[in-house]
């Protein structure tokens, strides 16, 4: 079913598929921080990805105060959305990234309705993403799921309040 998805937090089980699917779908810079290393999926990068979203497995209350979740679809990995503290209490800022092949299906604001739930869960008040003003994909997630769209400094700024119903579109 189209946007159907699942979120699980990312351990051990499912980093290698997370990784099959980020260096078969996507490019480095788009799921992770940059690092220096050779261009592409080099060795170094497959074993920087590992260590980038180990250093998160303590989630919310952890050492990098996020929580990682694999996009789960079909029963396969597809991507990864993830939430951070930001230091406004009970607000956190989101990101999110879907393998070229997911992406187009409505599975992205499945995830970030998910998410929501997961925020809301978590007692967060806020989420908030950032983007640019020609990522129509990431755009078009945050209007499904209710984002107040703000241009500040040639980027957009979602704000999402989870005080009033999360949209089911």
């Amino acid at each position: 079913m189209t946007g159907a998805v699942r979120l699980e937090p990312v351990d051990e089980r499912n980093l290698e598929p997370l990784l099959s699917v980020a260096a078969a779908e996507a490019e480095p810079e788009d799921v992770m921080p940059p690092v220096d290393a050779p261009a592409g999926w080099s060795l170094a990068r497959r074993d920087a990805f590992r260590e980038f979203h180990r250093a998160s497995f303590g989630g919310l209350a952890g050492p990098t105060r996020t929580a990682m979740y694999a996009v789960v679809s079909g029963g396969e990995v597809v991507g990864m959305v993830r939430m951070t503290r930001c230091d406004e209490p009970g607000v956190v800022e989101t990101g999110m990234w879907l393998g070229r092949s997911a992406r187009g299906r409505g599975l992205g604001a499945a995830a970030l309705r998910e998410l929501l739930h997961a925020a809301a869960a978590a007692g967060m008040h806020t989420v908030v993403a950032d983007t640019t003003p020609d990522n129509a994909g990431a755009l078009s997630v945050l209007r499904r799921c209710g984002a107040e769209l703000r241009e500040e400094n040639g980027k957009i700024r979602a704000r999402m309040c989870l005080d009033s119903a999360i949209p089911i579109r």
